[in-house]
């Protein structure tokens, strides 16, 4: 403690460092060279060894009870899609999605935002991708005309209740710790609703004009592999003889062996499996390569093959397009650093990223979310992803795993928990943890899987930055830069500096998560609404709505879900979302100061704990 003590900086030095430190934090997360929770960690630990905040008010945090209830969140969505009940709900409801395409994209885009209300925007687009496309294709309507109206709607689904989204639940967390009241559970849901139907009335009617008509192509097309597949011959006295087919001299040349015809079998290589002389082999790799080593390794090119999907499938192994998922062990980290081929028993032939298609060297490629992996494996191997959070297959493989009575009890207990958190029986906390708990209870899920549900890195996320909030609040850099605001915009009147914060939000909201831009906004601006003497919730809900409704760029993660899926292009995002982005922030400004008066204090809740009351001190009111 002394040391810390001794650490620590002048006033003035203070601002300094955290205004520092919020350009690292803006640069660090645009870029992502550090795994955004890492470089939270890394935020907290500066401002504590430079006396900035103390361990405990870093880590205050963290042991919020909204942390609590969005781990229970995770653990209950989890629950229903372990149990097949979305799998289950998502099908029916597309059932009655036929006829023309503004009918699919209405029932779509009307029960994706329903459903993304009570769940996180994320889960719900990754669920439903997959079975979008099948819609589209049996609709025949380019899957392009259906994904980003898909990835849109769970996000405007967000806007309608508290646990809609993990910014929700962050900014009501940070309120909470400045001693305002935190947000009920269905408070936003007026406004929501409104976007949420001004949202659909765009997509149904002027996006389908805006957005491509993709083509549907074969796999091997679509992923522009049909020129890296060869058939070769192994010839007598090769040294391919004997070798192992994954540690082959081909394998270490980054070709891939597919599938090996020996007579009249065909068979899938394993990690056991040995080339034989005689052996044709589909291998997949740079032919001009092959060629090259064609005559040291005694083989023989077949030529003018046209070999397309049907040559990479028989009745038992199949190829599938499968997405990476932000909860993927995979993220960072390349297929031969996860020996993805032996532990899978799956080949990646290629990888298809936001708009071009790589094949060569792809073990050495480090995955990012969205990318999307052309995948060759035995069905049943490809059915397993299906039940894992790694990877989402979008071909249908079969019938899910439905477990009625289980699915049944944990949409039980996720009604009940909003039921009693809605009506505030019980804190909305409380309720959902609960729930999640009883889930436990009854066996719904394999108890060892409920910490795979869990996004971490959320979590860290956002219990960092409520931290660097109230770093802001402390050493009055906050304040700094309200003062600073309002001395420009003043003259503008007290809506016109509202509408600056919300449009800087949704500008932070491209390089940064949703979450981040609006806890890096939101200390600024409510020491901004007691300057002015406006009402400071007005001021919180409009940068946590302005978080909610930018759609410029991709880079949400729903969006970057169906990039690859859609085949779409940087400005195919930007063509469409741009203007809706628009709309929505007038209706948003609009609406505001109807449901929360711009004007008079918002109410404040008495400290419940030295903590709150500590919390209390730092972050005085500013006379008006």
């Amino acid at each position: 403690m002394d040391f810390l003590l001794a650490m620590t900086l002048p006033a003035s030095w203070q601002i300094a460092v955290v205004l520092a430190l919020l350009l690292v934090a803006v640069l660090l997360f645009s870029r992502e060279n550090v795994p955004v929770d890492l470089s939270t960690l890394i935020l907290l630990l500066v401002l504590i060894g430079t006396g900035v905040l103390s361990a405990r008010e870093a880590f205050a945090g963290f042991s919020s009870d909204i942390i609590i209830m969005l781990a229970s969140i995770f653990v209950l969505s989890g629950a229903l899609q372990e149990t097949g009940v979305l799998d289950a709900l998502g099908s029916r409801l597309l059932k009655v999605a036929t006829g023309s395409e503004n009918r699919l994209v209405l029932v779509l885009t009307s029960v994706i935002s329903g459903l993304s209300a009570f769940m996180n925007n994320t889960v719900v687009t990754a669920m439903f991708v997959g079975p979008v496309m099948g819609l589209a294709q049996k609709a025949k309507v380019s899957p392009s005309k259906m994904l980003i109206p898909l990835a849109y709607a769970s996000i405007l689904g967000g806007t309608c209740t508290l646990i809609g989204t993990s910014t929700n639940i962050a900014v009501s967390n940070f309120i909470a710790g400045q001693n305002l009241k935190p947000l009920g559970l269905f408070e936003i849901t007026p406004v929501g609703l409104i976007l949420v139907a001004v949202g659909i009335a765009y997509l149904v009617l002027v996006a389908r004009h805006i957005l491509p008509s993709n083509p549907e192509e074969s796999l091997t097309e679509d992923f522009a592999i049909r020129s890296y597949l060869s058939e070769i011959v192994v010839m007598p006295g090769s040294h391919l003889i004997g070798q192992k087919a994954f540690e082959s001299d081909l394998s270490k040349l980054d070709f891939r062996i597919l599938k090996i015809m020996r007579g009249t079998q065909s068979l899938t290589p394993h990690s056991d499996t040995r080339i034989s002389q005689g052996d044709e082999l589909l291998v997949t790799g740079n032919v001009e390569n092959l060629i090259k080593v064609k005559s040291t390794e005694g083989i023989e090119i077949k030529a003018d093959l046209k070999l397309g999907d049907q040559d990479l499938q028989s009745d038992d192994i199949k190829i599938a397009e499968a997405l990476v998922t932000p909860q993927s062990e995979l993220v960072g980290r390349t297929l031969r650093d996860a020996n993805y081929q032996q532990q899978q028993g799956l080949t990646v032939l290629a990888i298809y990223r936001q708009g071009r298609s790589l094949r060569e060297q792809i073990g050495s490629i480090k995955l990012k979310v969205g990318d999307l992996l052309l995948v060759q494996g035995h069905k049943d191997r490809l059915q397993s992803l299906k039940r894992n959070r790694e990877l989402a297959v979008l071909q249908e493989l079969g019938t899910s795993v439905l477990r009625p009575r289980k699915g049944y009890y944990v949409a039980g207990f996720f009604l009940a928990a909003l039921l009693l958190g809605g009506f505030e029986v019980v804190p909305v906390s409380l309720a959902f943890l609960g729930a999640a708990i009883a889930t436990l209870m009854c066996r719904c899920v394999p108890i060892e899987r409920t910490y795979e549900y869990i996004d971490w890195r959320l979590l860290v996320l956002i219990g960092g930055m409520t931290a660097f909030g109230t770093a802001m609040v402390k050493t009055g850099a906050a304040e700094l830069l309200a003062n600073g605001i309002v001395s420009v915009l003043e003259p503008f009147g007290v809506m016109a500096i509202l509408a600056g914060f919300v449009v800087l939000t949704i500008l932070l909201t491209q390089p940064m998560s949703n979450a981040a831009a609006a806890l890096v906004v939101l200390p600024v601006a409510l020491h901004t609404a007691r300057v002015l003497g406006a009402n400071e919730r007005t001021f919180a809900i409009g940068i946590m709505l302005g978080a909610s409704v930018s759609f410029i760029t991709p880079f949400e993660p729903s969006c970057i879900l169906v990039y690859g899926p859609g085949k779409y292009r940087f400005r195919d995002f930007v063509r469409t979302g741009a203007p809706l982005t628009a709309i929505l922030t007038v209706i948003v400004l609009l609406l505001l100061p109807v449901f929360w008066p711009l004007h008079g204090p918002a109410k404040r809740v008495s400290p419940a704990s030295p903590a709150a009351a500590s919390r209390e001190a730092v972050a005085p009111l500013s006379p008006p």
